[in-house]
């Protein structure tokens, strides 16, 4: 399919078309998947694990980021809000996230790009517009598309449109997902999802609640539907220290996977802190989850620990 045919093609679509709530493009990624790749960022999640590194992709509403390093109090954001939700006291601007609709007015006039609404509605279309522009890259590397969040499969009705899409022009697709979801929603889009990287974190039901506010027993289900059903996936273990490091977690997290079909490999996402700076951008209210990254004798043994289990492992996406 050439170029005017492309643009012709997603025309059409744009007249049909799903949305959803994305809250970042990223070109160039080398860790969502094989290849270079772009990753898709849905907002909404259904989990609430306190150490989720993308704090922004939890709400399905857009939010309004600060940036205090960038900000120059000058007031223009004050002074453009028509809701009267932007003050500043002693230098620091102050949001009232009652009032504020995320109109987009003060972000608009901010000359510094201190503020910024994060979270936009896209159609399929203007998201394959953006994919079109990197296709020479996934050619070349192997790579491809990959959607993330959140969780893309809460806005499954856009996913499943713009996976077929993805299928229909050639692009590689990958699918970042915790699989807390209903069966048929998986089974609907899989066929159409070159790679799942599937995300387990504890294994342990009661620990799991505990931690992300759910239970886990639909997502182990979910891998293993995934598995019979002869779908491709790896599994992606972020390790928390105190959280899901121990002996007994592992141990349980090897075991079931090496019993998979199609499943084979496991690569580690050591814990940083880069989501307790986003959180506080976001004005996020209550305590916010700190720990310490793994040292380097915790990843080496949890990697042998798995690789015991005849699991191909690495460390990074």
């Amino acid at each position: 399919m050439g170029p005017t045919e492309n643009r012709r093609s997603l025309r059409n679509q744009e007249r049909v078309a799903t949305s959803a709530m994305i809250f970042d493009i990223k070109r160039y990624a080398i860790h969502d998947g094989p290849g270079i790749r772009t990753t898709v960022f849905f907002k909404g999640c259904p989990l609430a694990c306190p150490w989720c590194h993308n704090p922004e992709g939890v709400s399905h509403e857009p939010q309004l980021m600060w940036w205090r390093r960038r900000c120059l109090a000058c007031g223009d954001c004050s002074e453009a809000c028509s809701e009267e939700a932007i003050s500043f006291a002693e230098g620091d601007l102050e949001v009232d996230r009652a009032r504020c609709t995320k109109c987009g007015e003060c972000a608009a006039v901010c000359c510094s790009h201190a503020l910024q609404v994060i979270g936009r509605t896209m159609t399929p279309g203007q998201v394959m517009e953006v994919l079109e522009k990197d296709r020479v890259f996934y050619e070349e590397s192997g790579g491809g598309v990959t959607f993330s969040g959140g969780e893309p499969l809460m806005q499954q009705e856009f996913l499943h449109d713009i996976l077929r899409t993805c299928r229909q022009h050639g692009i590689h697709t990958v699918v970042d997902t915790s699989g807390y979801t209903e069966p048929d929603t998986l089974l609907r889009v899989s066929d159409d999802v070159d790679m799942f990287l599937y995300d387990l974190k504890i294994m342990n039901d009661d620990a799991h609640k505990k931690y992300t506010g759910v239970s886990n027993e639909s997502i182990l289900e979910n891998l293993r539907l995934l598995s019979e059903h002869g779908s491709e996936a790896v599994v992606r273990l972020s390790l928390i220290p105190n959280v899901n490091d121990d002996v007994g977690n592992i141990g349980e997290l090897g075991a079931f996977v090496a019993s998979l079909k199609n499943v084979g490999a496991v690569h580690i996402l050591p814990y940083h802190r880069a989501g307790i700076s986003k959180a506080k951008r976001l004005g996020e209210s209550g305590e916010i989850f700190e720990n310490v990254p793994p040292s380097s004798d915790i990843l080496s043994s949890v990697e042998n620990r798995l690789r015991g289990f005849g699991l191909e492992v690495r460390v990074g996406g």
